[in-house]
């Protein structure tokens, strides 16, 4: 029996002795295969996506007013529109400035177009001529005047009708300028997305 047990120890004396697996090993050698990987992830060239636009579309801004700025009636609609416009919700941008052409290149529309209905941009993808632009500026007011915007159950036809009128005869009616009309309050200036070109006018003009 005695001879039993110390074969016993024996082999437990040497089950014990032998060298641990290399789990410690293993592990890094995951770690840094893991790494690697992430690296690659990380630091790998983006897919070229070929549904990404230009930056242009993302940086113009919604609910602008592209208008006759040489008109003295678009002119006094439009000083209508802001003192309504208590929200500050529509922005204005005459036509014949730069600011305009980006505008218009993502409408696809050309001054001429502007000079017979004027414009307004809705959105990017969006925007509305005429009579019907009119109304639609008039939905972004506070009431009364957005209840006007109701006038779009009449046919676009016969509103545009009207509207093409006025528009052929304003200036024989209301005048014209030569070149931009310049608002003169800073408040105003505001509003409107080529001030600084109306600025730039005003300062040469004094």
């Amino acid at each position: 029996m005695a001879m039993l047990m110390k074969r016993i120890a024996a082999n437990l004396t040497k089950a014990t002795a032998k060298p641990a697996p290399p789990f410690s090993s293993k592990i890094h050698s995951f770690t840094r295969r893991s790494l690697s990987a992430e690296d690659d992830l990380v630091y790998s060239d983006p897919p070229v996506s070929t549904t990404v636009n230009p930056l242009l579309p993302n940086i113009l801004q919604p609910r602008v007013v592209i208008y006759d700025g040489v008109c003295h009636l678009c002119h006094r609609g439009v000083k209508w529109v802001i003192k309504a416009d208590k929200y500050r919700k529509i922005k204005f941008c005459c036509v014949q400035s730069k600011a305009a052409e980006p505008y218009l290149s993502v409408c696809g529309v050309e001054r001429e177009d502007v000079l017979r209905r004027f414009v307004f941009i809705e959105g990017l993808g969006v925007y509305h001529q005429g009579s019907t632009a009119a109304l639609r500026v008039l939905s972004y007011l506070p009431l009364p005047y957005s209840a006007l915007s109701g006038f779009s159950i009449i046919p676009t036809p016969l509103r545009d009708a009207v509207y093409d009128y006025v528009a052929k005869r304003r200036y024989d009616w209301f005048g014209k300028s030569e070149d931009c009309l310049v608002l003169q309050e800073d408040e105003i200036l505001e509003r409107f997305i080529d001030r600084e070109e109306m600025m730039a006018r005003n300062q040469w003009k004094f």
